[in-house]
């Protein structure tokens, strides 16, 4: 009966009902009774609704046919069922990837193959690399790709082997080459699953690589495409199971919002390993440094704090300073938002009052910024440089043509935001442990990194900040909206007053709730792009009850509950468009921060509890919609014990009663024992808006190059103008697709394509128009040992080897023609991983005698690849007229995530005049 009963919930109308009669009576019976509750529940008037789906007290329904309903506190019950892909184009647009690379053709050149199955089966012609197939055969209206079609794709590599043999190499569109020795295997990426775009992840598909099982040159795989078999389900029921009594209990009067605490709660206990760290998600062991900082911060360190310090704890290396995962280039300093570490130890110092561990993680803190200070602070925009704080897919966020280098010169908003905060908390940790001058250190350092984030990132005229700052000598805006950004900058107070209020109503947001980005970028699945986070939401959701914005924080709840309920389960991601958990990269249920951010939406929102340094404060956020009597019992602050009752709605308080007497609504920290407390709020009317947008894919990025002093680029389809930016800023707008350009000075152009709506694509790569003179090679074998390694593609008689022990200084005199700024680069390779994990990136300093002039950062370039070659970051300095010593040295503070390995090879030093 209870399956039927699962059934029927999906029944719409009466209609359907008499179909069960020639079951039997008893189905039909149990169908009208459900079909009569579904009635009167729908003609309830919601607690919040939009065009896709309906909150109610006990339930939420989408699109008219999925509802998940609360059949208690401690039961949810859901029809929920991902959309089968009925109506899939049979067009399969690809292109093919050597050693997981986008380099078949330029960007925005595909391959176009209609895919009309006969006998189950379609097989492309052979196509050769490199070389675009358009597909001409006619495809009829209402032609969809058929279930379960096998796609039998064929390759000719002949060309590119050959190449293999008589050069040693094969030279790619863009002129690069890929050496024999290199060569790892041919990958297709593509826009039909299981086809991805994501080229950093083609090597962890096995089913995208195709094979030569013969030798001769042709490699082929088969998919199957539009499989209904293999179509993703959550569970229809969730059911109480474990003992959360030691735990907040939270009642009210909605048996929806009850539920889902529950889920959450239990959830939470699932999360804990048996070494008593947390677990990231069920279908991901191990403690990552943000997933459980984010979390803690979320609501951890008050709820489990002695976990919170151990998976913390878990996060630090041996020299006493705070890991970063592994990631892009070889995580740190490509990726720097390792720091999000230091305000989750700061939140579990709050909730608990520990003063040793409050010393011990001020030194953990303290030895990590100091590294940060010198390799991944700008001195000239007071931002910090490295990857998106939690954006960490490359493709996902980035334009294509930025490598590790690139998005470690970025400066992100998040990032950027996180480590505002991270002076700001070590700040008040100095002066704690009463060390005046390192606080009045640290909050200088915060400062400086608000003005450079409202300086450089705040854009008036959308009302929000910018997602980064990006390019190679200079850097160009990003206008893109960055959700966890945006957050934080309301949170942590780097928007004051008016800006707050705007981030909050001017943000894009969409139906589904706020995702990570927008608009989106085309030819990129869901993850990152195109995806709602319920953790980035239930940081929005506290940034907008601070901003006072009630509507905000409504439709972040109902964002947070629509697919907790409807999925029974905490996800960690969920398509944008269109509010579906499969059809993102990867997934998982039980996740640890999505988990801790719904908690925190009853915590920190509902009953507004924030902790300070020595005393728990109230500032309770209910929403008109929301009203009425709640309770939060068992609630432990240090070594009290809080029973907790709130009646009414709005943010102000009208009376806080402490054990029946009338108190301020602050506890301090000394209190101990069990106590009651009862609010009742003033019923005050709060008002606020939200900026509700539709899904929107912006244009690709166009490719630019130069010949004599022309500049051309290719024409993207739908743009209706072209904006020439030169040397970061605006340089001109136009219709055409080309540009007389003069090689007078160093100068760096990128061209951005509008569509008709206004949006941007992100920047072609940037090109540089200079005069040779402009720029200086030193080749490092001249000052060096040369490397007896048989690697190839470098320039002059040789390469350098440097790592921990081999030419940790190198030496390399050079001469400056006239005073003026300076960029100094290298080239140079570093096979010691792929482009998008592990954590060898190669670190160095670079100083004029014994100047520090900045640190040069050499980031993986691919696992093996050690004949690919490419530039490092650049230093800027001011160099005068005359000779200079340059020294490249390893520092203590170089010392990068894996400790061992710190290894690089180093062709040649380029020094170029850039003004």
């Amino acid at each position: 009966m209870k399956q039927f009963h699962n059934y029927a919930l999906s029944l719409p109308p009466l209609f359907l009902c008499y179909m069960n009669y020639s079951i039997n009576k008893t189905a039909f019976i149990l169908c009208l009774l459900i079909t009569y509750k579904s009635s009167a529940q729908t003609a309830q008037k919601p607690i919040w609704q939009n065009s896709v789906y309906a909150l109610y007290a006990d339930s939420v329904v989408q699109q008219q046919k999925f509802v998940a309903k609360a059949l208690s506190a401690t039961e949810l019950n859901s029809n929920y069922k991902s959309p089968a892909n009925e109506f899939l184009s049979p067009a399969i647009s690809f292109k093919f990837s050597i050693n997981g690379k986008d380099n078949e053709m330029k960007s925005g050149t595909d391959h176009h193959f209609n895919c009309l199955a006969n006998n189950g089966s379609c097989e492309t012609p052979l196509i050769k690399f490199g070389e675009q197939f358009v597909d001409k055969s006619p495809v009829q209206d209402n032609t969809y790709l058929k279930p379960r079609t096998n796609l039998k794709i064929k390759l000719d590599m002949r060309d590119v082997l050959a190449s293999f043999e008589k050069d040693g190499y094969y030279t790619t569109f863009n002129g690069d080459r890929i050496y024999k020795q290199d060569f790892k295997g041919i990958y297709v990426a593509g826009n039909t699953s299981p086809l991805i775009w994501d080229f950093d992840n083609l090597v962890n598909r096995p089913e995208l690589k195709l094979t030569d099982d013969d030798n001769d040159g042709i490699y082929e795989t088969s998919l199957t495409l539009n499989d209904e078999k293999k179509e993703k389900q959550t569970s229809s029921t969730w059911k109480l199971s474990k003992d959360i009594s030691a735990f907040p209990h939270y009642t009210s009067g909605y048996p929806l919002s009850d539920a889902i605490y529950n889920l959450a709660t239990e959830e939470m206990i699932n999360a804990v390993e048996p070494d008593s760290t947390f677990r990231t998600g069920k279908e991901w062991a191990g403690v990552w440094t943000r997933d459980i900082s984010y979390s803690i911060i979320l609501s951890m360190a008050y709820l489990q704090p002695r976990v919170a310090v151990k998976s913390l704890l878990g996060k630090v290396n041996k020299n006493g300073k705070i890991i970063q995962d592994t990631g892009t280039g070889g995580s740190w300093p490509a990726s720097s938002d390792r720091m999000i570490w230091a305000v989750a130890a700061w939140e579990v110092y709050k909730a608990t009052g520990n003063k040793d561990w409050l010393q011990q993680a001020y030194l953990i803190i303290k030895n990590s910024v100091e590294d940060d200070l010198k390799t991944v602070y700008d001195k000239q925009t007071g931002l910090v440089k490295g990857e998106s704080s939690f954006l960490d897919w490359r493709e996902q966020t980035y334009p294509k043509w930025m490598q590790p280098v690139d998005i470690y010169e970025s400066e992100c908003l998040g990032t950027n935001a996180v480590h505002y905060q991270v002076n700001i908390v070590l700040s008040s940790m100095a002066a704690l442990l009463d060390k005046p001058t390192e606080a009045e250190k640290y909050e200088k350092l915060s400062l400086g990194i608000k003005d450079g984030i409202n300086k450089y990132l705040w854009m008036p005229e959308k009302g929000y900040y910018a997602q980064f700052l990006y390019g190679r000598n200079y850097k160009t805006l990003s206008p893109r909206s960055e959700a966890l950004g945006e957050a934080l900058s309301v949170l942590f107070g780097i928007a004051d007053g008016e800006k707050q209020n705007q981030v909050i109503e001017k943000t894009p947001v969409m139906d589904f709730g706020i995702p990570c980005i927008y608009p989106q970028i085309p030819n990129i699945p869901s993850y990152h792009n195109n995806a709602v986070w319920p953790f980035v939401q239930s940081y929005w959701a506290m940034a907008a009850a601070k901003a006072g914005n009630e509507a905000a924080v409504m439709e972040s709840i109902s964002a947070v509950y629509r697919p907790a309920a409807m999925f029974t389960t905490n996800k960690e991601n969920f398509v944008a468009s269109n509010g579906d958990f499969a059809g993102t990269q990867i997934n998982s249920s039980n996740m640890l921060w999505s988990l801790s951010g719904s908690l925190a939406l009853i915590h920190k929102i509902i009953f507004g509890i924030h902790f300070n340094e020595n005393s728990l404060e109230f500032a309770p956020f209910v929403p008109y919609a929301l009203a009425g009597k709640r309770s939060l019992d068992n609630f432990s602050y240090r070594e009290a014990i809080l029973d907790i009752e709130m009646d009414g709605f709005g943010n102000e308080i009208k009376s806080f009663m402490l054990d029946g007497k009338l108190a301020s609504p602050l506890i301090r920290g000394n209190l101990k024992g069990h106590h009651s407390i009862k609010i009742v709020l003033a019923n005050n009317k709060l008002l606020g808006d939200i900026h509700t947008v539709q899904h929107y894919v912006s244009l690709p990025a166009t490719v630019m190059q130069i010949d004599n002093n022309v500049l051309s680029w290719t024409a993207i389809k739908d743009a209706r103008q072209y904006k020439v930016v030169k040397n970061g800023k605006e340089f001109i707008k136009t219709d055409k697709t080309q540009l007389a350009v003069s090689a007078n000075g160093y100068a760096e152009y990128q061209i951005i394509a509008i569509d008709g709506n206004g949006y941007e694509s992100f920047a072609s790569e940037p090109l540089t128009v200079a005069d040779a003179s402009f720029a200086t090679q030193y080749e490092i074998e001249n000052n060096a040992e040369k490397s007896l390694l048989t690697y190839k593609g470098f320039s002059g008689d040789g390469f350098v080897e440097i790592n921990t022990v081999k030419n940790t200084i190198l030496t390399i005199p050079i001469n400056i023609k006239e005073d003026g700024l300076y960029a100094i680069d290298f080239r140079y390779s570093n096979g010691n991983g792929p482009t998008n994990t592990e954590n060898k990136c190669a670190i160095r300093t670079l100083k004029n005698n014994e100047d520090f002039l900045g640190v040069i950062v050499l980031p993986q370039r691919g696992r093996d690849e050690w004949n690919n070659w490419g530039w490092s970051n650049a230093v800027h300095c001011f160099l005068k007229k005359g000779t200079h010593t340059i020294f490249l040295a390893m520092e203590s503070f170089n010392e990068n995530m894996n400790v061992e390995t710190n290894q690089a090879m180093l062709d040649n030093m380029r020094v170029i005049k850039i003004k």
